[in-house]
């Protein structure tokens, strides 16, 4: 029998489901035929692929080397046929981005409509995911680049610094004017007494902002926990709630104010992921250049630099 790529797909999705019945609704074929090309490819290969012994279906020793090896050809086929159409004048193409869901509060839109006015033709694929989500979607191709924070990446995760995110206090209130800056920092000890609402603790930016008050000794007082960033605008302006927002959020809505604070949350650097040694079609290349370029205009600061924030200059 000769090989054909959908043997391989269909030992990966019984693979992946444990299962014959599930794989077999996935795929929307029989479960028989199903079955059938399983036991067609495993003779073809000479050896058991599957452990059909059990409740769930496993793979043999002999069948993981072999799904790991399938993976990577379709992998790498799926890049070649990509590379195919990929046109270098960017009249037509398609580019999968992921990132985390703080982007989307203020980085996303004005990225995907520089990008659309310049490459009207590329189609783009967003996915919001957790950084880790992130990481292994490129490192099985199923994404061409990533939006997350500077860290540690695992092996074959590249990592480019594209600006420094700056976090800081925030409230507002019902009818209330953006209030003119304190001249003195407010301590963090001080955020023991607030009534605060932030983002929930699958955000890495919750994350970030409870090692900071941890690291100063504070347990602050959340009445709310919310599931963006768009919700705690939206509350923070409606109540005397406050809370904790990247700075360029704060800049886009001027019924918020931001509060000083010392010491301050640390910076974080945003950077672009892709996988290291992977295709990097002409959409991709494009984005990363104009991320850098819409970025910069923002007035965002580049890794380790300075930005300027409601006419003064933070860092």
């Amino acid at each position: 029998m000769a090989l054909e790529l959908r043997h391989l797909r269909y030992l990966l999705a019984v693979a992946g489901h444990g299962s014959f019945t599930r794989a077999a609704e996935e795929l929307r074929i029989s479960q028989p035929t199903l079955s059938q090309q399983v036991k067609q490819l495993e003779r073809t290969v000479g050896v058991q692929l599957l452990d059909r012994s059990g409740r769930a279906v496993r793979l043999t020793d002999a069948g993981a080397v072999y799904a790991e090896h399938a993976r990577r050809a379709l992998r790498d086929l799926a890049a070649a046929e990509r590379a195919v159409h990929d046109l270098a004048d960017l009249s037509r193409g398609h580019l999968r981005l992921a990132l985390t869901p703080t982007f989307t509060a203020y980085l996303l839109g004005p990225l995907l409509a520089a990008f659309h006015t310049a490459h009207p033709g590329i189609t783009v694929e967003v996915r919001e995911l957790p950084q880790d989500r992130i990481e292994a979607a490129l490192l099985a191709d199923g994404t061409d680049l990533g939006i997350a924070f500077l860290g540690v990446h695992p092996p074959g995760i590249a990592a480019t610094g594209l600006f420094t995110e700056t976090l800081g206090l925030v409230v507002g209130g019902p009818g209330t004017a953006p209030a003119a800056p304190e001249p003195d920092p407010l301590p963090v000890s001080a955020l023991a007494d607030r009534r605060m609402a932030l983002l929930s603790g699958d955000f890495a930016t919750r994350e970030h902002i409870d090692a900071y008050l941890a690291a100063h000794g504070v347990r602050p007082r959340v009445v709310v926990e919310a599931g963006s960033v768009q919700a705690l605008t939206e509350l923070v302006q409606r109540t005397g709630l406050a809370t904790v927002l990247p700075d360029a959020v704060t800049d886009d809505h001027p019924q918020l104010s931001p509060v000083r604070l010392h010491p301050p949350l640390p910076p974080r650097t945003v950077c672009l992921l892709r996988r290291e040694g992977a295709y990097r079609s002409a959409a991709s290349r494009a984005f990363t250049a104009l991320a850098r370029e819409v970025t910069a205009a923002r007035g965002y600061a580049p890794p380790g630099g300075t930005r300027t924030v409601r006419g003064q200059e933070s860092p």
